[in-house]
């Protein structure tokens, strides 16, 4: 039974996660909601107060109310120490763009909780638990819904806000309840409102915080989610087409050029077979000829291979589980190896919006190279980890000879192998697949100390395609 009630739990908080904002956007957020709105507003409601608290605060001025008056002075060195720390607070806020993301959203909820603990002191002033001021906390509440990215962070702060509320309160009581009778009648005389206990209200009101902070997570989470899908669909679309006229460009080239070659080679055969019974030398320059039509072929037939593109269908694909699934293929369990493969991966990582067979072509032929490379006893680490910028870095790394530093830089072309019986067209096909989809694939080596390869996959992409 515990055990479904945590699977439950984790699927509701599946359910309620999603990614924060880009950093470009989440700047632009802040900006409008903090620079452009919050302060200029706060100068205002500063002013307002500091009029009015100083006017009232003077008809007071003569009277024992010891107590009463002992809030009020203290409430007086918190506006001053409000009015420096948000100065403080306003300069990172004046500039976000030229600000490091962690300091300004790190000003962001200082400032904040700092707001939220001044309305608590206005609140108690003025009406206790009672006043007109907790619409202002349903406003904190709202604004960081909009400063701060939705997650712990945001329901932490809100709740922080809400307590801030429940602390005017119960100091509004405390104080309540310790006033004595000459200023008890004082202020029941002007109809100032005493309250000796929270009551019914302030637990309503306390709802109506609570609801709102949730409610605005919730279509906060509903918004992403809209805006995420949207997004998907968008790079699906574009994978597809960019795919598709892939696709069809690489079957034209392949059928223009594949027509002049079969004449050539008709020809060459033609020419072979009547001069057999000649004196002419002209087998080696016929064979040649042949051979080189032959190469020529052998690229056509791979890049024919490339109007193969259109057909498959772009995915959503989980990085861990692909990894694995080649890391099973090219190491079964079923089939004993001494080599050890090493895995180490991150966490968080988006989905990769590619076709399963390039990413696995991808994945199978580095595995391939590393095996290989590690020897009978060797090892292999293969590590994944997601970028602060959402990219995703795969690497592939044995601890073999290593490539040769001279052979490094020749190490992606086609037909280009330093094994005795490779084909050179692994990595090649690795470094077309990484490409297309935005990647970029390099290789780390030195002799004796293995080789290194290392794949980024950007998390949103516009395709490249490259026919040399």
């Amino acid at each position: 039974m515990k055990s479904s009630h945590r699977q439950w739990l984790k699927r509701f908080a599946a359910l309620l996660e999603i990614p924060a904002p880009d950093p470009p956007r989440l700047l632009r957020r802040i900006e409008i909601m903090e620079r452009d709105i919050i302060l200029p507003v706060k100068a205002g409601f500063i002013g307002m107060i500091f009029y009015s608290f100083w006017l009232e605060h003077s008809l007071w001025k003569g009277q024992n109310w010891s107590l009463l008056d002992i809030t009020v002075e203290t409430v007086q060195y918190i506006l001053w120490f409000y009015i420096l720390i948000t100065l403080v607070l306003a300069l990172p806020i004046l500039d976000v763009r030229r600000r490091p993301l962690a300091l300004v959203q790190w000003t962001v909820v200082t400032s904040s909780l700092v707001d939220g603990l001044f309305i608590a002191g206005m609140t108690l002033i003025t009406s206790g638990f009672d006043s007109v001021l907790i619409w202002l906390f349903v406003v904190l509440i709202v604004r960081n819904a909009a400063s701060v990215p939705p997650g712990f962070s945001q329901l932490f702060l809100n709740f922080a806000i809400s307590l801030c509320y429940v602390l005017a309160a119960i100091l509004d009581v405390s104080i309540t309840n310790n006033l004595d009778d000459t200023t008890r009648h004082a202020l029941e005389s002007q109809d100032f409102p005493l309250h000796e206990n929270l009551g019914e209200p302030f637990v309503l009101r306390l709802v109506v915080l609570w609801l709102t902070a949730i409610c605005c997570y919730g279509a906060q989470v509903l918004l992403e989610r809209q805006r995420l899908a949207a997004e998907e669909a968008e790079e699906f679309a574009a994978r597809e087409g960019q795919l598709r006229s892939a696709g069809r460009l690489a079957a034209e080239f392949a059928h223009q050029i594949k027509n002049p070659l079969a004449v050539i080679n008709n020809a060459v055969f033609s020419l072979q077979r009547s001069l057999r019974d000649g004196k002419m030398l002209v087998a080696p320059q016929v064979e040649i000829i042949q051979e080189e039509v032959a190469r020529a072929d052998r690229v056509v037939t791979q890049i024919m291979g490339y109007a193969q593109l259109s057909e498959g269908h772009v995915e959503k694909l989980d990085v861990i589980e692909e990894l694995d699934h080649a890391i099973a293929q090219v190491f079964p369990p079923a089939v004993p190896t001494e080599i050890k493969v090493r895995r180490e991966y991150g966490h968080g990582f988006p989905p990769l919006l590619m076709q399963r067979g390039h990413l696995s072509e991808i994945l199978v032929n580095l595995l391939k190279n590393a095996r290989e490379a590690a020897g009978e006893k060797g090892n292999v680490f293969v590590t994944a980890d997601c970028r602060r910028d959402h990219s995703v870095e795969i690497s592939v790394r044995d601890d073999g000879a290593g490539v040769p530093p001279d052979k490094v830089g020749r190490i992606f072309e086609a037909y280009y192998t330093t094994k005795e019986r490779g084909t050179g067209l692994g990595l090649a096909i690795v470094k077309h697949n990484v490409e297309l989809y935005g990647g970029n694939v390099r290789v780390e080596s030195e002799l004796g100390k293995g080789a290194k390869f290392v794949v980024i996959f950007p998390a949103k992409a516009l395709m490249k395609l490259s026919l040399k």
